[in-house]
């Protein structure tokens, strides 16, 4: 009965109490709440709202259900990051083994995919023979030796939220800023963290494109963090456009390894060393932005990067020869070419509608039994703003076959708009979020 009474008390705008929230959470991860009450609960919630202080409590619930990775062991700071989601996002790719080359430990645990946005999981799961799956055990190993862990989350952490996250993409309550903080809130404290930095997308492909929704949610987990010991910051970056050049797993995962090899996207490199000067801040490992800028260019520059990341594939049972030669990565049976309609700029590349085009190619999930084909997708060699002639390549369609090709090429027909004049793009990084308040990003 207590389910029931908890969506009546939300559905009519009340408040559940903290103990409530644990009494929920734990009888909901043992089976005895079914999911179409809980998806009733998310329901009312996402209409109703949270308080403050039921956000937290939910969070310390959900986090509860599951094992932590804990932190006594290792003695340095321990920082990870963490974006809302969007389309062409493979930082994460970058970062983690970026930052575990400049001294930072990085327990970077991710979830898949959410809507028309990718997972890192899911891209990681590109290279041959790798591993997301990892039990706790061999996570902490693995930090312990090489400093850098990439891993899907298990049934080990936050139990709980890993089945409500699935109940959220089926409820349209992905959104949900309290839900949304909730649920990664748990997730990160469960890495034993002593900082966190977080990418809070906006913009037309973004999980939430309004602003002013994104900085609510960023203040919301910047207070779970600092209730839990955990300093967290929050840059608010655009969506407005896919970052970088590609959209599918395989695709991104070799973006990422130019990225770290010296040859990525401006646009990716650039986001890629804000939040990682964030990161080395967090972790008081640096003075200024400056010094921490300085360092992760460095750490580019030499190869150290590269050579953590063929230490992290290589734990994780995938083949590190893909860093040396990314034709290693699988192909798509098919690609082609997609060009310019006219002359004149590029208006509007729509990030939404290639994120749903790259879940239509099959390189994405419309239901949890989903195989994804990790070698479709698209790259996309323009960007708002650029002049582009007649029949000019504007990107590539990479598919299993000739339908995929068809289909891949109405979807950029929707997504690429080329006119007589475009609007300014958002600027790549607007927002600098912490626990004193908002500020424009200055680098």
């Amino acid at each position: 009965m207590l389910a029931r009474e908890l969506i009546e008390r939300k559905r009519d705008g009340g408040r559940i109490e903290t103990g409530e929230w644990r009494a929920l959470i734990m009888a909901y991860t043992a089976g005895q709440v079914p999911d179409h009450q809980m998806a009733a609960l998310l329901m009312a919630i996402n209409a109703r709202g949270l308080e403050t202080g039921e956000t937290a409590a939910l969070t310390t619930a959900m986090l509860n259900s599951g094992e932590v990775l804990g932190r006594a062991h290792l003695g340095g700071p321990r920082v990870d990051k963490y974006s809302t989601g969007g389309v062409g996002d493979k930082v994460s790719l970058v970062l983690a083994p970026l930052m575990a080359a400049a001294g930072v430990v990085v327990p970077m645990i991710s979830g898949r995919a959410l809507g028309h946005t990718g997972g890192t999981p899911d891209k990681l799961e590109a290279i041959p023979g790798f591993r997301t799956d990892l039990p706790l055990a061999q996570a902490r190993a693995q930090l312990e030796q090489i400093g850098c862990v990439m891993m899907a989350q298990s049934a080990e952490i936050a139990p709980a939220d890993r089945r409500i996250r699935a109940l959220r993409e089926a409820t349209a309550t992905v959104e949900s800023p309290p839900l949304l903080a909730a649920s990664i809130m748990s997730r990160k404290l469960a890495e034993g963290l002593t900082g966190l930095v977080l990418d809070v997308k906006h913009g037309s492909g973004a999980l939430m494109p309004d602003a002013a929704r994104g900085l609510e949610l960023a203040e919301s987990m910047i207070g779970l963090g600092k209730a839990n010991g955990v300093s967290v910051v929050a840059l608010m970056t655009a969506m407005d456009q896919p970052l970088g050049r590609a959209c599918g797993n395989a695709l991104e995962v070799e973006e990422a390894i130019h990225a770290l090899t010296g040859d990525g996207p401006p646009d990716l490199i650039a986001l890629t060393i804000a939040l990682g000067t964030e990161m080395l801040l967090v972790a008081s490992m640096v003075d200024t932005a400056a010094e921490g800028r300085a360092r992760l260019e460095e750490a580019l520059a030499s190869g150290a990067a590269a050579r953590k990341f063929q230490d992290v594939i290589g734990a994780q049972g995938g083949n590190p020869s893909v860093v040396d030669d990314p034709a290693l990565l699988p192909q798509a049976a098919e690609c082609e070419l997609f060009a310019a309609p006219r002359s004149g700029v590029v208006v509007r590349i729509e990030p939404r509608e290639i994120g749903r085009g790259v879940i239509a190619l099959g390189g994405g999930r419309t239901n949890a039994a989903d195989v994804i084909d990790p070698t479709v997708g698209f790259v996309i060699g323009a960007k708002v703003g650029d002049w582009v002639d007649g029949g000019e390549p504007l990107a590539t369609i990479f598919a299993r076959d000739r339908v995929g090709v068809k289909e891949g090429r109405a979807v950029l027909r929707r997504a690429i708009v080329v006119g007589d004049e475009a609007p300014p793009p958002l600027p790549l990084i607007a927002h600098r979020v912490t626990e004193r308040g908002i500020e424009r990003y200055r680098e």
